[in-house]
């Protein structure tokens, strides 16, 4: 199956099993100041999760959530990650049917294609200090599924990443990790739990992209590893816990959350290591190809991040959100800006935003035909800002010309940035293209005047 039938596929599996299908929440959530976008499937759920009210649609819900986290902007260019994706919820409101729930998503894994040998889990392992027992239900409903498949799955008590790195696998299927990987809070781990908060211990499922994938040196390999050979594809959140000033108690109504990211989903159904292979982003690649007649596979980062920017930025426009220098405008400039930037490093001179939209919108019809009947509208917002970026970095490298003959410094490239506008990975780019001299020491003379700018706009703020 491709990402689009694996999506419609997710939906009808839970429906047929009592579940109601929910619309998705925007991006941005108007209703929660505490967070710019919808940055994981259950945020708009909380309220329910929380046990604030009941939800209209009844106990057992399903939904298909777009979700954009602007922390990982940076972070998109690896095979792996991407700032905007899709994940698969489906939740259980005051039910704990932990066995229920771990056979339903194995079993749509198989129905889609994934190889359940290459699934590896994990769960926690308790805690003695604050009194909260090893998860031996999500272990042993594991232990139970995998063996329906015909596959031995050993259970072994990891601790912690650190000890995972230096003992590795010891032969498990099903591991038990401390709170830092499989305790669910708003706060993060045990101990961040806020007073007040329902929390509970996590399952999550990884797929095995393969040995030779693992970087020996983060240590031996085992789920939780930053190797490489491990990827995170669903995560099951049983919340049977709130926190008290005393202590952590069992809920009356403990709830199940789920969720999953369509893209590593369809990546494993594929057997694909990189999500940028799957039919929801590879056309993109496609069109950066024949856009660029560079090929994807010689240097496929700036095809990774072009292809993930410009989707992002395009849902962003169509939830309403336009190029600013605040807040949500300012993540959608950045978007479309870093965009160009690695446009520019695959030699597209000319406008290309109007081309991506127009994949976007056709991939993403089925399920979002707003995109369809907004494609105008929306191509013309991203193209009036990546007009308005071409200018200022023609700007840019007319002032860089005029550095000729001089050793290029942090405070040049300063300038560049702040005065014009010139983003530094570019300037810096230009420079080493054009072979201009470089100052060993640029960055720090960079961070430097960086520094020095921010304490006077805090100066200024605050009226000193």
């Amino acid at each position: 199956m491709d990402a689009q039938e694996i999506r419609s596929a997710y939906l009808d599996f839970f429906a047929a099993r009592g579940h109601a299908v929910i619309e998705r929440a925007p991006l941005v959530l108007r209703e929660d100041p505490t967070t710019l976008f919808t940055g994981a499937g259950m945020q708009p759920l909380m309220p329910y999760l929380l046990g604030v009210r009941p939800h209209a649609a009844g106990r057992l819900l399903v939904d298909s959530q777009p979700c954009l986290r602007s922390q990982d902007i940076d972070e998109a260019g690896a095979r792996r990650h991407t700032s905007f994706d899709e994940m698969r919820r489906n939740w259980s409101l005051g039910s704990a049917d932990v066995e229920r729930q771990v056979r339903w998503f194995a079993d749509f894994l198989a129905l889609v294609g994934v190889d359940l040998s290459r699934l590896y889990v994990t769960c926690f392992r308790g805690s003695v200090e604050h009194g909260i027992p090893r998860d031996e239900t999500a272990a042993q409903a594991w232990v139970t599924v995998f063996a329906e498949h015909g596959i031995e799955a050993s259970v072994v008590d990891v601790g912690s990443r650190a000890d995972g790195d230096r003992d590795g696998m010891r032969g498990g299927r099903v591991f038990l990790y401390d709170a830092e990987e499989n305790w669910w809070s708003r706060g993060g781990g045990l101990e961040g739990t806020p007073v007040g908060d329902p929390c509970g211990p996590d399952s999550e499922v990884f797929y095995d992209l393969g040995p030779e994938l693992h970087d020996p040196s983060s240590g031996e390999p085992h789920p939780a590893s930053e190797g490489g050979r491990f990827v995170e594809i669903g995560n099951q959140v049983f919340m049977r816990y709130r926190r008290t000033s005393e202590g952590f108690v069992l809920l009356d109504e403990p709830s199940i959350d789920f969720g999953g990211g369509l893209e590593r989903i369809a990546a494993a159904a594929t057997a694909t290591p990189d999500v940028f292979d799957v039919s929801l982003l590879r056309p993109l690649v496609d069109r950066l190809e024949d856009l660029s007649g560079r090929t994807y596979e010689d240097d496929p980062r700036p095809f990774r991040v072009i292809a993930d920017h410009v989707r992002a930025a395009t849902f962003l426009a169509a939830d309403g959100v336009r190029p600013s220098n605040k807040a949500h405008g300012y993540v959608l400039r950045r978007l479309v800006r870093r965009a160009v930037v690695h446009a520019l490093r695959l030699g597209l001179e000319d406008r290309f935003v109007d081309d991506l939209v127009a994949v976007v919108a056709e991939s993403y019809r089925d399920a979002y035909p707003n995109l369809v009947e907004q494609h105008e509208e929306l191509s013309g917002v991203l193209r009036d800002e990546e007009s308005r970026f071409r200018r200022t970095v023609h700007r840019g490298l007319r002032e860089l010309d005029r550095l000729r003959g001089t050793t290029v410094t942090g405070d040049h490239l300063f300038v560049l940035a702040d005065t014009w506008g010139f983003p530094v990975e570019l300037a810096v780019d230009e420079v080493r293209r054009r072979d201009m001299p470089l100052a060993a020491d640029w960055q720090e003379g960079y961070a430097e005047q960086r520094a020095r700018q921010q304490a006077r706009s805090r100066a200024a703020a605050s009226g000193e």
